[in-house]
């Protein structure tokens, strides 16, 4: 860890910026890099980070994205090695969040076959699902056909249990082709299923005055 800015005083609080390498496979030895965890040299780039300690502060630590920038909350009497860790778990702690919230097309599909077992008995076994951006109207789709499910790239960021929503939506779309009682039922094992339509039926009136099926 660099220290790429002094110290400032305001209000109580003290102020600097951090340095903070990326993990590369140029830096990272071979044996290593496979078994690396992605965590913060992966999403923080270089003079991004700023620790601020406050005489406030006595026990708490706490972590915020700013623009580019990311804020790490100290206490003021932490010490230099605690600093550090806990600047290093924070920036996990947010990544980690992230990735959450942006999962790639594996984690979607490892995520359908996990509602799958869970709700569906494994019977709705997907080939794969994708994000897409070509869906404006609509939050997802399915070709049954195929076992191919697309999932809207607006639905990125939005809560994880909304996205499964739609993901179980599609899921059961790969059993039972229509909108009937059948599909319904299948749909309505999700516990959060009802709370979900309503984000996005929100979502949609808040975006453009319509709901969306």
């Amino acid at each position: 860890m660099i220290v790429a800015g002094a110290s400032r005083e305001r209000q109580g609080v003290r102020a600097r910026k951090i340095t903070f390498p990326r993990m590369t496979r140029e830096n990272v030895p071979a044996p290593l890099w496979k078994s690396a965890c992605v965590g913060y040299r992966a999403y923080v780039p270089p003079e991004s980070v700023e620790v601020r300690r406050s005489a406030r502060r006595r026990r708490t630590v706490s972590a915020y994205r700013d623009g580019d920038k990311t804020i790490v909350l100290l206490p003021a009497g932490l010490s230099e090695a605690d600093e550090e860790h806990w600047i290093r778990r924070m920036l996990d702690r947010l990544a980690a969040k992230e990735q959450r919230r942006r999962p790639s097309d594996d984690d979607l599909l490892d995520r359908a076959l996990e509602l799958s077992a869970r709700y569906l008995d494994g019977k709705a076994t997907p080939v794969s699902v994708r994000w897409v951006d070509n869906q404006r109207h609509r939050w997802g789709s399915c070709t049954p056909d195929h076992g191919t499910i697309r999932i809207s790239s607006r639905l990125r960021g939005m809560p994880s249990w909304v996205v499964d929503y739609v993901i179980m939506h599609e899921l059961v779309h790969l059993l039972v082709p229509h909108h009937g009682p059948e599909f319904w039922a299948l749909v309505e094992r999700y516990p959060r299923a009802e709370r979900a339509r309503g984000f996005l039926e929100g979502f949609s009136m808040a975006a453009n005055g319509l709901a969306e099926d």
